[in-house]
């Protein structure tokens, strides 16, 4: 029934085309340099032709080689703008566009969920998807009373297609590492290995959605549908329209851009802390900006809509507050302080010996978002930042292989770096330190 490729060795080769296609395409490269063409001319045609490989292979796949793309588009920001641009165009696609399932094997995946009678359960159907992601698609519906709604179906063998994907490109990590200069490709894979069954369980990931519902009900800056109806491979959610922030991104004002990234970084921080949960996939296909009632407000009425609660992190107290304590003694300059934290919470481990002052110099520049009363998020900043990290004869990349992420950390620590991924894409002029200053437990100092 199912339309993904689904056999292992179907999809390894398609996988394993990827870096035999890039090394074919430095070698056409090479002939049109000896040709004659200018190494510039021939190097952006090299991109172009990899990102259009790339994109067209991990959409085809959708499962784990979807989802690792769209985990990649959200750090093109870290790339050198040469390369950056034609990569731009492939990946994000990714955030909201995949080859559809048939429609056949829709309605057969609806009437073995929903029964044979699927249909008087919505006085509308639309059979074309309105949206594709790494799991499933999108279709735009109207339930039976009368409400909009979006009906997520699951693509069959998901999981299988998941699993296989990931192991694949675990194997390819060495080879796509140098997509984003500073990341370890290989742990995250790893970590989305380890989350596939939460993200292919509907009834999980609708509790998450239930109650971010219920807390931000009325909410001035954030709207989360509700939840209509829930079964095995099929989702039932009210409708939300609204801007993409994909589309904000490519041909937003300057005023959208900032209050888009103001309220996503309100929603990072502010999420764990009322729910104790944190939303963790953060690419801007999960996001939408909407317009506010009245007109008169401007910008300061619109409200970010969020999307997808498939992958979520349980923080019952919300963010650790070691997190705000490190910033907050990072920022004053308490080296020693920073380091015993750090070493107490796993970060830099027993059998290493660090230097303190080291260690904060290694920081500062990452945490300037949080120094100062606003800052403004660019591709620049970060393309500095990961340079900084990914050169190999930086102090700052020596003491980067010594430190340590303990395995609790791994998923804040993507969903930080995702989140200021966007922010750059957006270039958005963000207030962060106030966000912070309410939100993050241990950020403020306590009372003396």
């Amino acid at each position: 029934m199912s339309d993904l490729p689904r056999k292992a060795v179907t999809r390894t080769v398609k996988l394993a085309a990827l870096p035999l296609g890039f090394a074919g395409r430095a070698t056409w490269g090479l002939g049109k340099r000896i040709g004659g063409r200018s190494a510039e001319i021939v190097a952006g045609e090299l991109q172009q032709r990899t990102a259009e490989q790339l994109f067209k292979v991990l959409g085809e796949l959708k499962g784990g080689a979807m989802k690792f793309g769209q985990a990649l588009s959200v750090f093109e920001s870290a790339l050198p703008e040469e390369v950056a641009g034609p990569y731009r165009a492939a990946l994000t696609k990714l955030q909201d566009a995949a080859p559809p399932m048939p429609t056949r094997t829709v309605h057969a995946v609806l009437a073995e969920r929903l029964g044979q009678e699927w249909r008087e359960l919505f006085l509308e159907f639309e059979d074309k998807p309105s949206a594709a992601a790494s799991i499933g698609q999108v279709h735009r519906a109207v339930w039976h009373d009368g409400r909009e709604v979006a009906v997520k179906v699951q693509y069959p063998g998901a999981g299988e297609a998941l699993l296989s994907d990931l192991a694949q490109l675990s194997r390819f990590a060495r080879l796509l590492g140098p997509l984003i200069p500073g990341m370890d490709i290989k742990p995250l894979i790893t970590e989305m290995r380890d989350r596939v069954s939460e993200e292919l369980d509907y009834a999980l990931e609708a509790a998450a959605q239930r109650k971010h519902a219920e807390e931000f009900a009325d909410d001035p800056d954030v709207v989360v549908p509700a939840v209509v109806h829930q079964s095995e491979q099929v989702l039932v959610t009210e409708w939300m329209d609204g801007v993409p922030l994909a589309e904000v991104i490519a041909d937003g004002t300057e005023e959208q851009r900032d209050r888009a990234g103001q309220l996503l970084a309100r929603f990072l921080f502010s999420g764990p802390a009322r729910t104790g949960l944190l939303h963790a996939d953060p690419h801007p296909g999960n996001f939408r900006l909407l317009p506010g009632a009245d007109e008169d407000e401007g910008l300061e009425g619109w409200r970010l809509g969020v999307l997808d609660f498939g992958t979520v992190d349980r923080l019952p107290g919300g963010l650790p507050e070691t997190i705000g304590t490190c910033l907050r003694m990072t920022l004053e300059g308490e080296a020693e302080t920073v380091y015993e934290l750090l070493r107490a919470e796993g970060f830099v481990k027993e059998s290493v010996a660090l230097d303190p002052d080291a260690v904060l110099e290694y920081l500062v520049p990452i945490i300037e978002p949080a120094e100062a009363e606003s800052f403004v998020f660019t591709r620049a900043w970060m393309r500095t930042q990961a340079a900084r990290l990914a050169d190999i004869r930086s102090p700052a990349h020596q003491l980067g292989k010594q430190l340590n992420l303990p395995p609790s950390y791994l998923l804040i620590h993507r969903v930080t770096l995702s989140t200021i991924g966007v922010l750059c894409q957006l270039n958005a002029t963000v207030r962060l330190r106030a966000e912070l200053e309410e939100w993050l437990p241990g950020f403020v100092a306590p009372p003396s």
